[in-house]
């Protein structure tokens, strides 16, 4: 199991040093718990997935998407994975990260002073919410 965690880790290092310029310019905005005190990482793999942003303790994934997203079905798969696990999920396109930041801090200030879903229960009906990282 090392091995595969491993290989994310990787992988999420390699996609962090290759970001696009929405990414980055969206990052340098939300970094530092600069936004409701919230504090983001960046390509965060949860589960089977690299995120491009999130907040742990809020449950809340930001995807940041170019052109090649608006057709990919892997998306809304990875959506549903995400939301399954109480995970929030705002997304946006590239050129509106660059051509509309305020709007777009606006929106995730707003989510994350929303309230939090709820934790969810093991399929057993036992009472134990997942970790952050949404792993059980």
């Amino acid at each position: 199991m090392r091995g595969a965690h491993l290989g994310k880790t990787n992988r999420a290092r390699r996609l962090r040093r290759n970001s696009t310029i929405a990414e980055l310019r969206l990052w340098n905005r939300l970094r530092s718990r600069s936004i409701a005190g919230c504090k983001f990482v960046r390509q965060e793999p949860i589960g089977p997935y690299i995120v491009d942003l999130v907040c742990r303790e809020r449950r809340l994934v930001i995807e940041v998407d170019g052109g090649q997203h608006t057709t990919d079905p892997r998306d809304g798969v990875r959506q549903k994975w995400l939301i399954d696990r109480r995970y929030r999920v705002l997304r946006f396109w590239n050129n509106e990260v660059l051509r509309n930041m305020d709007g777009v801090l606006e929106t995730i200030s707003s989510a994350l002073q929303a309230e939090m879903p709820p934790h969810p229960v093991l399929a057993s009906g036992e009472d134990r919410p997942l970790s952050a990282r949404g792993e059980r």
